[in-house]
């Protein structure tokens, strides 16, 4: 099974976990749709998630960099496929709700399909694959300590969802736009919390 190289792949493959089972689908399922080799969707969906209105209920943050610190540890080890927790794998999500959030992302994800292309592959293949995975990792660790600081969550998720996109299509250029939303996220959050 070919890996999903763009958004619309992705919405494709979920869709194709919708169709299995009863009327929830579980992580399982879209996981096993987009494939355990499948590293970019891991570092794009939670990235998504933070930038939804999701992402501004207390305590989300915090859970959404549990599962992007394990996943970015896996990728920076190598791991050919990627292991989740049991009680991951077993969290389920009404079939309908999952329906509607990716039929409404269909016209924006094929908006951002248009821009993303195989580029400064270098950034997106050996060395900075690990380099994401570090980047990754920082932006997982800051993520609790952002909750305190008012919309810095938001430069997270997009940093993460850039990072995703960047492995998903080997563009290079939109790795360099995550490192860059990084580093603004970073300058931020320190300045929240110094007050300077």
């Amino acid at each position: 099974m070919e890996r999903p190289t763009n958004l619309e792949g992705i919405l494709a493959r979920i869709a194709k976990a919708e169709s299995e089972g009863g009327g929830y689908t579980s992580t399982r399922a879209v996981v096993n749709a987009l494939g355990r080799r499948s590293y970019a969707p891991l570092l794009l969906l939670p990235g998504l998630a933070t930038l939804s209105p999701i992402g501004g209920v207390p305590g989300v943050p915090t859970v959404i960099s549990a599962l992007i610190l394990l996943v970015s540890m896996q990728l920076l080890f190598g791991r050919r496929s990627f292991w989740l927790p049991e009680w991951l794998l077993n969290r389920s999500v009404s079939r309908s709700k999952l329906a509607t959030s990716r039929r409404w992302m269909l016209r924006p994800a094929r908006f951002i399909d248009f821009f993303l292309r195989p580029r400064l592959t270098f950034m997106t293949k050996g060395a900075g694959v690990y380099l994401i995975a570090l980047i990754s990792i920082v932006i997982a660790l800051m993520m609790p300590p952002m909750e305190l600081v008012p919309f810095s969550a938001i430069g997270a998720g997009l940093a993460l969802t850039l990072l995703g996109l960047a492995l998903l299509a080997h563009d290079g250029l939109v790795a360099l736009l995550g490192i860059l939303v990084t580093t603004s996220t970073l300058w931020l959050l320190y300045s929240g919390v110094t007050g300077s």
